[in-house]
C-alpha cells in the first residue's frame, strides 16, 4: 500500500466518525474559513508575484514539490528555496517566526500544525493499548545467596545446569510481580470543529480531550514491570502470561520497539555529544516512518482543494527531521550546542537531560510513549514544565502516553487525564482523574483538604498510613489489602465501564494503516552504516586528546627504546648481539600491543548508550561494530609509523628499505590486532573490573606463550596449543625473520648464516616464508577478534550485578530507617512486633557479634524493648515471638554480616531505637 492509499484509507475512517460532517462540506467549510475569514494565518499580504511562485511550485512533480518551498527573508519578497540547502540564518529566522518563545508559543505552533492537517481531512494515527490478565512471575535468590560473590556465581551456574536436566529442584524463591492485571489505555477519538464566523479564531477544544495517563504506586508495586510489559521489553528470564495488544494486534504481529518507546528514569547519553547532535543522530537512525507519505498526501489534497498553506509552516513540515529545528521546539535552544556531559565533562542540567531523553524518542516515528520515573532527580517546577510540554505535544498530535511518577506535585498531577494506581502488583484503580477520590470515599477513605491527591493515593493503600484516612468513625477500622481494593473497583462504575471495554474486541478495520510499525529499522543498511560512521568520526574528534596523548606516549617510549638499544656501531658477529636485537624487537611489539589496552575503557564507556539504542532498534550491532574498527585505522597506522621511523635506523636494524616497510607492516598489524582483542574483551566483560581482570590474564598468556619468554622447546607439550594460538608468536616470528635474514646478518657461521643461527637458537622458524605466514595470521586474528566483538555486542546485555547489590543493600537500609523511626515515635505495635524486633536486631548487629548466645541475646532484646517503651508483658511476648522466628533472624544476621564486607561504615550508621 503506497502513501496515497494509506492516507486515503485513514481519511475515510476519520470522516466516517464525523457524523454530521461530510467530506465535501468539511473541505468547503475549512477552505472558506481559512481563505475568506480574517484569520491571518500568513501574517502578510499576498501579492501576485507570490501567487505565481506558488503556482509554479504546484506544477512540479511530487518528489520535487516536497523538496522546495517559499521562504521569506527578514526583509523583501519570498524566494523559492530547496529545503535541504537552507542556511543557518534562514533556519533561525524561520524558527523565530514559528516559535519565538518555546514555553509560550509551542502550543500555538502545534495547533497551527494540526489545523493544516485537519482542514483537508487527514487524520493522525492513534493507538489503543489493551492488556488482559497479564501476570509476571520470577524466581529469585534471597538473603546472602542474592549477593554477587564469586562463590554464588558458580553455585548459580551449577544449579542452573542441574535444574536444566531436572536433577535438582528449584531452590529459589518464587515471587509474583504483576498479579493478573488488565486495563485499556484509550486514545482520543477526535473531531475538530472550525468556526465559520469571520475574524474569529478556529476552535480546537475537542483536541484537548486527548488522554494522558499517570501511573502511580509506591516503590516495588510493579510500575516498571507494567511499562516494560506494554513495551514488549520484559526479560526472558521472567514467566509471563496474558496478552497485550495494540489496536487489536498482538506484539508479534508488528515491531513494538518502533511503535512504542520505553523511556527509562536514567539519562543515558554520550557525554561528548551536544544536545543537537544527540537529537540529530536519533532522528537520523529512527527514520521518518510514514511522514513522507503523509506529507505527499497533504500536498496533493491542498492542491486539489486550491488551498495555499502558510509558507513557513510548509517549509518546517518539509524539514521536520532537521536536527536544527527540534531543540527550539523542546525548549533546549539555549543549550543546543552544549555537550550533554558526564562524570568527567561538565554539561547541561538535570532537567535539560530529561528533555533530551524524552526528545530523543519524540523525534522518531514512535506513537506510544511509556515513561518510567522521568522526574527522578528533578525539582517540582522542572517536572511540571516537562510534563506540560509533553501534554501539549500528545494532546494536539494525538499520541498515547503512560507516565510513571513517584510523588508528583499537585499542579503536575492536575495535568493528567487518567490515573492508574498500583499496589503489590495489582491495579487498584484505572480511570478518569475526576473519579478517583469518589472511589476511595466509597471504600471509606477520604483525602484531607490540604493533602495532595497523589500523596493520598500512594498512602491510602499502605498498611502504616491507611488508618489516618478512615472516614467512617462509627464503623471499626480494619486494614484493606490491595486485593480487596481491586475487587471493589470492579463493582465501581468506572471499573464496570473498563470491564465492558475489555470484553469489546477492537475493530481492526478502524486501525490507521500507518499506526503500527512493520519495518525493523528506520533506514536501509547502508544509511545506518553511514550514520554510525559519522558519529564515530565525531567522537574521535571530541576525544582527540586521548589519541594525541597515546601518540605522545608512544613517542616518548620510542625515544627511550632508541637510547636503551643505541647500537648503530655494534658489530653483528655473534649470537649474543643477536639476542640484544631480538630483545629490541620484542620490546617494540609489547609496547605496541599494550598501546591498544585503552580500548577497554573506551569501549565500556559507550556500552550503556549502545545497549539502549540497540534495544530501541536504532541500528544493528554490526553497524556499530564496523565503524569502530575501521575508522581508527589511520590512527593506528600513524602510531606504528612513529615507532618504526624513530627506532628503526637508530637501533641499527638492517638498512634495507624494504625490510623497514616490512617491519612497519608487522607493527601496524599488531596494533590492529591488539585493538581488536581489547575491544572484544571490553564488550565481553562489560564492566571495568571484569574486563581489566580478563585483559591482564590475556596479556599474561599472550606474552608467556609468545616465543620470547618461553621458547618453543621450553613449552610443555600440553601447552603447545597455547603457543600456536598466540598472536604474539606469529608477530615475533615474522619480525625476526624479516630482520635476521637481511644482508647485515649473512655472515657465515657453522655452515649457515649468523641470522639463521640466531633465529634457531630462540626456537623460531628460520624460513623466509614465515614472514608472510605471520602477516596472514595477524590478519586472521584481526578478523576473528573483531568478529567476536560484534557477536558480543549482538548477544550480550548490560551487567547489572553491582546495581543489584547496591539496590538490595541500600534499599533495605532506607527501609529499616523509615520503619524504625516511625515505630519508635509511635510506640510498639503488637501487630508489627516481630518485624520491628527483627529490624532492631539487624540495626544493632555491628556492635553485637555474639548474638547467638542465648543469655546475651535475651538481655539485649530486653534492652531494645525497654527503649521502645513497651510494657513488661509486651517484652515477654515479643521475646517469645522472636524465638519462633529464630531462623529468619539468623538468616537476616548472616546477610548483614556479608554486607559488612562491602560497607561496614554505612552499616554502623543504621538508626538505633
Amino acid at each position: 500500500m503506497d502513501g496515497s492509499d494509506i492516507y486515503k484509507a485513514a481519511n475515510s475512517m476519520r470522516l466516517g466518525s464525523l457524523r454530521a460532517v461530510s467530506t465535501s462540506s468539511l473541505r468547503h467549510e475549512s477552505a472558506s474559513a481559512w481563505s475568506n475569514s480574517g484569520m491571518d494565518i500568513f501574517s502578510r499580504e499576498e501579492d501576485d508575484e507570490e501567487v505565481l511562485k506558488w503556482a509554479s511550485l504546484e506544477k512540479l512533480p511530487t518528489f520535487d514539490r516536497l523538496k522546495k518551498g517559499l521562504l521569506f527573508g527578514s526583509t523583501g519578497p519570498s524566494n523559492e528555496v530547496n529545503v535541504d540547502s537552507l542556511g543557518t540564518n534562514d533556519r533561525r529566522h524561520l524558527l523565530d517566526r514559528l516559535v519565538n518563545v518555546a514555553d509560550e508559543d509551542n502550543e500555538k505552533f502545534l495547533l497551527k500544525l494540526r489545523a493544516r492537517l485537519d482542514r483537508v481531512g487527514i487524520g493522525l494515527p492513534t493507538i489503543e493499548i489493551k492488556f488482559e490478565h497479564v501476570t509476571v512471575e520470577a524466581d529469585i535468590n534471597t538473603g546472602s545467596r542474592a549477593l554477587p560473590s564469586f562463590i554464588n556465581f558458580h553455585i548459580d551456574l551449577l544449579e542452573g545446569l542441574l535444574s536444566l536436566f531436572h536433577l535438582l529442584p528449584n531452590s529459589k524463591r518464587h515471587i509474583t510481580i504483576l498479579d493478573d492485571v488488565s486495563g485499556v489505555i484509550k486514545p482520543k477519538r477526535s473531531m475538530t470543529v472550525y468556526s465559520s464566523v469571520k475574524n474569529e479564531r478556529s476552535s480546537l477544544t475537542a483536541l484537548l480531550r486527548q488522554r494522558m495517563t499517570l501511573l502511580l504506586g509506591p516503590p516495588s508495586s510493579g510500575k516498571t514491570t507494567l511499562l516494560l510489559s506494554l513495551a514488549g521489553k520484559l526479560a526472558k528470564e521472567l514467566t509471563i502470561s496474558g496478552k497485550v495488544t495494540y489496536n487489536g494486534h498482538e506484539l508479534h504481529e508488528f515491531v513494538p520497539e518502533k511503535t512504542s518507546a520505553y523511556i527509562s528514569q536514567h539519562d543515558v547519553h554520550i557525554g561528548e555529544m551536544t544536545v543537537r547532535e544527540t537529537l540529530a543522530f536519533s532522528a537520523r537512525c529512527q527514520g521518518i516512518g510514514s511522514r513522507y507519505e503523509m506529507l505527499a498526501e497533504l500536498s496533493r489534497r491542498e492542491r486539489d482543494a486550491k488551498i495555499k498553506p502558510d509558507p513557513d509552516l510548509d517549509i518546517y513540515m518539509k524539514t521536520n527531521k532537521d536536527p536544527r529545528l527540534w531543540p527550539t521546539l523542546l525548549g533546549l535552544d539555549t543549550c543546543a550546542d552544549t555537550m550533554i556531559g558526564d562524570q568527567m565533562i561538565r554539561g547541561i542540567s538535570g532537567g535539560q537531560k530529561k528533555r533530551v531523553t524524552t526528545g530523543e524518542m519524540i523525534v522518531g516515528p514512535s506513537k506510544v510513549f511509556l515513561m518510567d520515573e522521568i522526574s527522578t532527580g528533578l525539582d517540582s517546577s522542572t517536572t511540571f514544565q516537562i510534563v506540560k510540554s509533553l501534554k501539549e505535544f500528545l494532546h494536539i498530535l494525538e499520541g498515547t502516553a503512560v507516565i510513571s511518577l513517584l510523588q508528583p506535585a499537585p499542579e503536575t498531577y492536575d495535568l493528567f487525564d487518567d490515573i492508574i494506581l498500583m499496589t503489590d502488583g495489582k491495579i487498584v484503580y484505572q480511570g478518569p482523574r475526576e473519579h478517583v477520590l469518589d472511589f476511595f470515599e466509597s471504600m471509606g477513605f477520604r483525602c484531607p483538604e490540604r493533602k495532595g491527591v497523589a500523596d493520598f493515593l500512594q498512602e491510602v493503600t499502605s498498611k502504616k498510613d491507611q488508618q489516618q484516612y478512615w472516614m467512617r468513625r462509627d464503623d471499626p477500622y480494619r486494614f484493606l489489602t490491595a486485593e480487596e481494593f481491586a475487587k471493589a473497583y470492579q463493582s465501581f462504575h468506572v471499573g464496570m465501564k473498563l470491564e465492558n471495554d475489555l470484553t469489546t474486541p477492537y475493530d481492526k478495520s478502524k486501525s490507521h494503516p500507518a499506526a503500527l510499525a512493520t519495518e525493523k529499522y528506520g533506514l536501509n543498511k547502508i544509511e545506518l552504516l553511514k550514520a554510525c560512521t559519522d558519529r564515530e568520526i565525531l567522537l574521535m574528534k571530541r576525544n582527540s586528546f586521548v589519541y594525541f596523548f597515546k601518540l605522545f606516549q608512544l613517542t616518548i617510549m620510542s625515544f627511550i627504546a632508541m637510547t636503551v638499544f643505541l647500537r648503530t656501531e655494534m658489530h653483528k658477529h655473534d649470537l649474543q648481539v643477536g639476542g640484544v636485537y631480538i630483545g629490541a624487537l620484542y620490546f617494540g611489539l609489547i609496547t605496541i600491543m599494550l598501546n591498544g589496552m585503552s580500548e577497554i575503557s573506551m569501549t565500556i564507556t559507550k556500552l550503556p548508550v549502545f545497549y539502549k539504542q540497540r534495544d530501541f532498534l536504532f541500528y544493528p550491532s554490526w553497524a556499530y561494530a564496523i565503524p569502530s574498527c575501521i575508522i581508527k585505522i589511520p590512527v593506528l597506522f600513524l602510531e606504528a609509523g612513529v615507532w618504526t621511523i624513530i627506532t628503526y635506523y637508530v637501533i641499527g636494524f638492517d638498512p634495507n628499505v624494504s625490510r623497514f616497510f616490512k617491519q612497519f607492516l608487522i607493527f601496524f598489524l599488531v596494533n590492529q590486532m591488539s585493538s581488536g582483542l581489547f575491544r572484544f574483551i571490553g564488550a565481553m566483560g562489560r564492566n571495568m573490573i571484569i574486563a581489566n581482570t580478563f585483559g591482564s590474564f590475556a596479556i599474561l598468556l599472550v606474552f608467556a606463550l609468545g616465543g620470547f619468554v618461553l621458547s618453543r622447546d621450553e613449552v610443555k607439550d600440553w601447552w603447545l596449543w597455547g603457543y600456536w594460538t598466540s598472536p604474539l608468536m606469529y608477530a615475533m616470528n615474522g619480525i625476526i625473520v624479516n630482520e635476521f635474514l637481511g644482508h647485515s646478518w649473512r655472515a657465515p657461521l657453522n655452515g649457515t648464516t649468523l641470522g639463521k643461527q640466531v633465529i634457531s637458537a630462540r626456537g623460531f622458524f628460520a624460513d623466509a616464508y614465515w614472514y608472510w605466514i605471520a602477516v596472514a595470521a595477524l590478519i586472521g586474528f584481526i578478523l576473528v577478534f573483531n568478529f567476536c566483538y560484534a557477536l558480543s555486542l549482538s548477544f550480550l546485555n548490560a551487567v547489572e550485578w553491582y546495581d543489584a547489590r547496591e539496590t538490595s543493600y541500600f534499599g533495605q537500609r532506607v527501609f529499616c530507617r523509615r520503619l524504625l523511626v516511625l515505630d519508635c515515635s509511635r510506640g510498639l505495635d503488637r501487630l508489627h512486633s516481630r518485624l520491628q524486633l527483627l529490624l532492631c536486631v539487624v540495626s544493632l548487629l555491628p556492635q553485637w557479634r555474639d548474638i547467638e548466645k542465648d543469655k546475651q541475646r535475651k538481655e539485649k532484646l530486653k534492652q531494645v524493648c525497654f527503649k521502645l517503651n513497651a510494657t513488661l508483658k509486651d517484652r515477654e511476648e515479643v521475646i517469645g515471638e522472636l524465638e519462633k522466628a529464630r531462623g529468619v533472624v539468623f538468616e537476616t544476621i548472616r546477610f548483614m554480616k556479608a554486607m559488612q564486607k562491602h560497607d561496614l561504615e554505612q552499616a554502623k550508621k543504621l538508626p538505633r531505637c
